[in-house]
């Protein structure tokens, strides 16, 4: 097994760890938690998350690239292009280009890289429906990127319970505790760590199918409470990541089960 002792990640909300915390107690999320399964087979591992939710694929290469390849990882993280799927204006090609051009440099450094494919957004927002085929393209650019630079891949598409209601938080934006807890486990095994086994795949207990009233009654305030002041932001020109920064822009060692406060300092 191959120990790691600089591990950086790279992405967007999911990486920040929305979905599993808040802002007022802090984020934890996948990536945090993988800090911590690798920190158990090497107390001497350094970690720094440089995602910001709300960025784009392109923005997050010319933004975090440059401060990854720099802190010199041997383990990096880059998970991104949701944000960009789900935008009027999307551009399949740049937006792969862009993730190319981190597994590029990360790789070229020496480090290992890993990434991961997104599910079928349309079993966990059906209106959404439109969307997939962005997806169906976006992750199969992916895995040819990732062949061409030696990136292991988490391939969470063809997986059904990825799409389960309790993998998401209710905004269906973001994954829910449960949610990272499964990726977490997704990289930690592929990367073979210690402890880490395939029972991440394994569905989850069947709960019993709801009435119709009740769906529809979700689906609207979902509507209401989420897609509408998502779609607001978007006719604004707005950000969830406005303003925001890298939470954890420098290594440090990975504060074991903790969840660390939103950055206010950092890369932009």
């Amino acid at each position: 097994m191959k120990t790691y002792h600089r591990y950086v990640a790279l992405g967007d909300s999911q990486t920040e760890g929305l979905g599993d915390g808040d802002d007022v107690s802090g984020y934890r999320g996948w990536a945090d938690r993988l800090a911590e399964h690798l920190a158990a087979a090497n107390p001497d591992l350094l970690y720094a998350n440089l995602a910001v939710r709300g960025r784009q694929a392109a923005r997050i290469r010319d933004e975090q690239l440059p401060v990854a390849l720099e802190l010199r990882p041997d383990l990096a993280t880059v998970v991104a292009g949701m944000n960009d799927v789900i935008r009027p204006g999307y551009r399949a090609a740049e937006v792969a280009g862009a993730l190319e051009d981190m597994f590029a440099g990360l790789t070229a450094i020496g480090a290992h890289v890993v990434t991961a494919t997104f599910p079928d957004i349309t079993r966990v927002a059906p209106l959404t429906r439109p969307l997939l085929p962005r997806v169906v393209d976006l992750n199969e650019r992916i895995r040819e990127a990732a062949a061409r630079h030696g990136v292991t891949v988490v391939d969470m598409y063809p997986l059904a319970f990825v799409t389960d209601a309790r993998m998401w938080h209710e905004d269906r934006l973001h994954i829910s505790s449960v949610g990272h807890a499964r990726l977490a486990a997704a990289m930690a095994h592929a990367l073979s760590l210690p402890g880490s086994d395939s029972t991440w795949m394994s569905p989850l207990p069947t709960l019993p199918v709801p009435a119709a009233w009740r769906t529809a009654a979700t689906e609207l305030r979902w509507l209401v409470t989420f897609a509408r002041p998502w779609i607001g932001r978007r006719l604004r020109g707005r950000s969830s990541g406005d303003g925001r920064t890298a939470k954890r822009p420098l290594l440090a060692p990975p504060a074991m089960n903790d969840q660390p406060m939103p950055g206010k300092s950092g890369i932009g």
